[in-house]
């Protein structure tokens, strides 16, 4: 990156977010990471716009952050909810070679660019190059700032690749030394994918890849995260593929489940020391009760199948809510908010990392940043276990269950606790998932419905039979639940 570039912004066209308007419509709705799938967009609004080539070359690059603007229902006049701010690094040729077909956006017709042809930067090594030149120098672009940590060596003319697999955010990988994650959907403030493992390197955990080198805007007197430049983990394979190749072959994956366990308690142990925690009482947990009994209400409405279940599963929440009353406290720090096996890493030697520390998008930020239970995570991991074992051509719950067992008790032996020690807290959480799971999947993959379906037969089986309004004598014979 020029010297040029890293003092000062470069004068972006007027016009620019007009001309690629009609493009940007047909392009943005379909990556895999844009959140407003089912609405159209409406119209774009220009946060902030960087030129990062100088002008009149063979090929421009632009670092835009726009707001995607779309109605709450395709209803015409509907109103529209807040906009979504997106992060784009747009380039432009004259034309693009065949190598780059996959990242073509368009054909410019009007406005500055008229002419040429715009596409997605990041399968371009070019720009990809300039992104870690400015983290290595830790260069000042306009608003964006390029930031490293001091202890980290970086070396320049690393290869970039990008990662193409589908994910929620954009990754380039650098001659397998480090990995830039490029937040696709930003928002301003405190971001717990880079707060939470810088937190934890500073602790010296080594269960996270510590952050190397940061991308982030000041606008308007706020900060936005935009990427985060971490090691890359060589040889590492995620702990979904491993878990489905595992099944595939008939071995056992108990073991590895174990050591998994230890690591998420390590992991939760090394937030408790580096940041706050607090003491969950009556009022907090009856709020956070109410919060899953609103959520089960709606994915009743939303998805008729689950409302047989109801009542059984509003039993988990409310027997939550009555240890509350009597005087049962909980212990709430930073927790990871979004843990899975796909947000796992295994090296070939067998130790685990957790990643993406982002939390669940859909959920607001302050929401994320919220100290939990770290019940949440291991119901969450639990969860994950069942996805795998019905993902299977022939599904396993035994192994799901051996899974589940094995993973709490590495937990455990990190921890000095059981999660299972606390069945009404881990159950409230697991239940809470399942119906999230339910409702994601009958909006998106109605094919996987019977998957946390399965799940939710079994929840709403361990509820407590309801007491008796009146003495009976003798009890008549139960039906077994569903």
């Amino acid at each position: 990156m020029s010297e040029a570039v890293t003092r000062s912004t470069l004068s972006t066209p007027p016009g620019l977010l007009a001309s690629l308007d009609p493009l940007l419509r047909d392009w943005l709705p379909r990556q895999r990471w844009f959140a407003g799938k089912g609405r159209p967009v409406t119209g774009f609004s220009l946060v902030a716009a960087t030129e990062l080539l100088p002008p009149g070359g063979k090929r421009g690059l632009y670092h835009l952050l726009v707001r995607a603007h779309q109605p709450l229902t395709p209803a015409p006049g509907a109103p529209e909810q807040p906009a979504d701010c997106y992060q784009l690094l747009v380039g432009d040729r004259e034309a693009l070679p065949p190598r780059l077909a996959p990242a073509l956006i368009g054909h410019v017709t009007e406005g500055p660019l008229a002419g040429r042809t715009v596409y997605d930067a990041l399968y371009d090594p070019r720009p990809c190059e300039l992104l870690l030149e400015a983290l290595r120098t830790g260069a000042r672009v306009g608003a964006l700032r390029f930031e490293r940590d001091a202890g980290t060596e970086i070396r320049s003319g690393l290869v970039p690749r990008l990662v193409t697999s589908e994910q929620s955010n954009s990754s380039v990988v650098y001659g397998d030394t480090f990995i830039l994650k490029l937040l696709r959907r930003v928002v301003p403030g405190v971001n717990p994918d880079l707060e939470l493992p810088l937190a934890l390197a500073r602790e010296g955990c080594d269960r996270v890849p510590a952050p190397s080198a940061w991308m982030r805007a000041e606008l308007s007197g706020e900060p936005y995260v935009l990427g985060v430049l971490q090691p890359f983990v060589q040889g590492a394979a995620d702990g979904w593929d491993l878990a489905l190749r595992g099944l595939a072959k008939g071995e056992e994956f108990a073991s590895a489940a174990r050591a998994l366990g230890r690591a998420t308690a390590e992991v939760h142990m090394a937030l408790a020391r580096a940041l706050p925690t607090v003491t969950l009482g009556h009022t907090q947990v009856r709020q956070q009760v109410e919060g899953m009994a609103a959520r089960l209400d709606t994915a009743a409405q939303a998805v008729p199948a689950l409302r047989p279940y109801a009542p059984a599963l509003r039993s988990a929440f409310d027997a939550l809510a009555d240890l509350a009353a009597e005087g049962r406290t909980w212990t709430a720090q930073r927790v990871h908010g979004d843990l899975h096996l796909g947000q796992c890493l295994r090296s070939p030697s067998g130790q685990w990392w957790l990643i993406d520390f982002e939390g669940e998008p859909s959920k607001p930020l302050a929401e994320r940043r919220m100290p939990q239970p770290p019940a949440r995570d291991v119901a969450g991991m639990l969860r994950s276990f069942d996805y795998a074992a019905h993902s299977a051509e022939h599904p396993a719950p035994g192994w799901a269950n051996a899974c589940r067992a094995a993973y709490c008790s590495g937990y455990a032996e990190a921890a000095g606790a059981d999660p299972r020690t606390d069945p009404v807290l881990l159950r409230a959480y697991e239940t809470d998932k399942a119906i999230y799971e339910v409702v994601y999947e009958a909006r998106h993959r109605p094919d996987w419905l019977p998957v946390p379906m399965t799940a939710i037969r079994r929840l709403a089986a361990d509820a407590p039979p309801a007491p008796p309004s009146t003495p009976v004598s003798p009890p008549s014979p139960r039906r077994p639940r569903p």
